[in-house]
C-alpha cells in the first residue's frame, strides 16, 4: 500500500467507518467527483482513500444531513472556510423561507380538500349562491416608457397580462380579449377548466411574431358558481386571503423561480437576479404552450388577487394582505396597491385585479 503525507491509505470499509459515510455512498460521490479516490488499484478496481480526505468526507456527511443537494455540497467543499460558512447559512436561511411557504401552502391545500370532503359527504347541502365585487386598474409606473401590462374585471371573468417585447402592449391586451367572450357562454363547473384553456390556447396561437422576443403573460380566473377555473402561465401571480391567511396559488414560471427551486438561488437573491425577468413559459407564438390549470372552491368572504410582477417585485406579501385585509372595496384596494407601488419607485407597470366573493 502506497503511503501519503497523512499517514497509510484506508480502505473504503475503514474510510466509510471513520467517514460515517456508507461504501455507497462513497462509490457515488467518486463517480460524480465529489469525493475521488487517492488511489484506484488498476486491477480490482479497489478504492483506497487517505486520512486527510476525511475532513471533507465528514462535510460532506453533514451537508447531506441538512438535505442540500450534491451540486450545491461540491461547490461549497471547493471554498475556503469562512466562504463555505457563508454558504451554508445562506443555504439554511433558504430552506427556512421554503418551509414557511410550503407551510402556507400546505394550509391552503388542506383547506381546500376539505372543501371537496364537505361537498362530497353532504351532497344535498346547496352551495351558497356567489357574486363578485371587482375591480381592475392597471398603471405606467414611474420608470417605463410605455404600459404593457392589461387587466380585466367582470361579473365572471379575471384576467391580468405582462407583455414584453416590441410589441408587448398589443400582445397582453390580445390575450384578455381572447378570453372575454367567456363571460356570456353559458357553462356548467365541469366546463370551465375546458374553456378558459381553450380560450388562452386561441390566444397563443394568435401571439404575434416578431424578430425580438414578443409575448405575455397570462393569469385568469373564470367563474361559475361557487367554482373558480384558474389558468396561467409567466410570472404574473393569483393569491387567495382567506380567514387563515393570504396564499399565492401560482407558481412563477421563470428562470429565477427554477434556480429557487433548485437550490441554487434564495428568495431574498432573486430581485437582484440579472435575469429576473426571463420567463421559462408565456404566450409566445415560438414557444409551447404549456399552462398551470386548477380548479378552485369560493367561499364567501374571501378576496381575490391577480397582478404583474411590476407589483409583487415592490411589496412585500404582508404589505399585500395587510391592504386586502384593510380595503373596503375591491375598488380600494387596487388604487391603494398602485399607490403604495409608486411609494416604492414603481420601476415596471403594474396591472391587479381584486375580487371579493360575497353571498348572492
Amino acid at each position: 500500500m502506497t503511503p501519503c503525507e497523512d499517514g497509510q491509505l484506508l480502505t473504503i470499509g475503514a474510510f466509510a467507518r471513520a467517514s460515517r459515510l456508507s461504501p455507497k455512498a462513497l462509490r457515488l460521490y467518486d463517480e460524480l467527483g465529489l469525493l475521488p479516490p487517492a488511489q484506484v488499484d488498476p486491477h480490482s478496481g479497489y478504492r483506497h482513500y487517505a486520512p486527510a480526505q476525511l475532513e471533507r468526507a465528514r462535510l460532506v456527511a453533514w451537508l447531506r444531513r441538512l438535505g442540500m443537494p450534491l451540486a450545491r455540497i461540491r461547490e461549497v467543499c471547493e471554498l475556503a472556510p469562512p466562504a463555505a460558512a457563508g454558504a451554508v447559512a445562506a443555504y439554511w436561511a433558504q430552506v427556512e423561507a421554503d418551509t414557511e411557504a410550503r407551510r402556507d401552502l400546505a394550509a391552503f391545500l388542506v383547506d381546500q380538500l376539505k372543501r371537496k370532503d364537505t361537498d362530497m359527504t353532504s351532497p344535498r347541502t346547496p352551495r351558497t349562491p356567489l357574486t363578485m365585487r371587482c375591480a381592475a386598474l392597471t398603471d405606467r409606473g414611474l420608470v417605463r416608457p410605455a404600459n404593457q401590462d392589461a387587466a380585466y374585471a367582470g361579473p365572471r371573468l379575471l384576467a391580468v397580462a405582462d407583455g414584453y417585447g416590441p410589441r408587448g402592449g398589443p400582445a397582453a391586451t390580445a390575450a384578455i380579449d381572447a378570453l372575454k367572450g367567456l363571460e356570456h357562454q353559458d357553462l356548467t363547473s365541469e366546463d370551465l377548466l375546458g374553456a378558459l384553456e381553450g380560450a388562452a390556447r386561441r390566444a397563443h396561437r394568435a401571439a404575434p411574431s416578431a424578430d425580438e422576443a414578443t409575448g405575455s403573460t397570462l393569469t385568469a380566473l373564470l367563474r361559475s358558481g361557487s367554482r373558480l377555473a384558474l389558468l396561467h402561465i409567466g410570472d404574473s401571480r393569483a393569491y387567495v386571503l382567506r380567514d387563515s391567511g393570504l396564499f399565492r396559488i401560482t407558481h412563477d414560471h421563470s428562470l429565477v423561480q427554477s434556480l429557487i427551486d433548485e437550490g441554487r438561488l434564495t428568495p431574498e437573491e432573486a430581485p437582484a437576479h440579472p435575469q429576473r425577468a426571463l420567463l421559462l413559459r408565456s404566450l409566445d407564438a415560438d414557444t409551447e404552450f404549456t399552462p398551470d390549470v386548477q380548479l378552485l372552491e369560493a367561499r364567501p368572504g374571501e378576496r381575490y388577487l391577480l397582478c404583474t410582477d411590476g407589483l409583487t417585485g415592490v411589496l412585500p406579501t404582508e404589505t399585500i394582505q395587510d391592504v386586502l385585509t384593510a380595503a373596503d372595496t375591491p375598488d380600494q384596494a387596487v388604487r391603494e396597491l398602485i399607490r403604495l407601488a409608486h411609494a416604492a419607485g414603481a420601476p415596471d407597470n403594474v396591472a391587479c385585479v381584486v375580487a371579493e366573493m360575497t353571498a348572492a
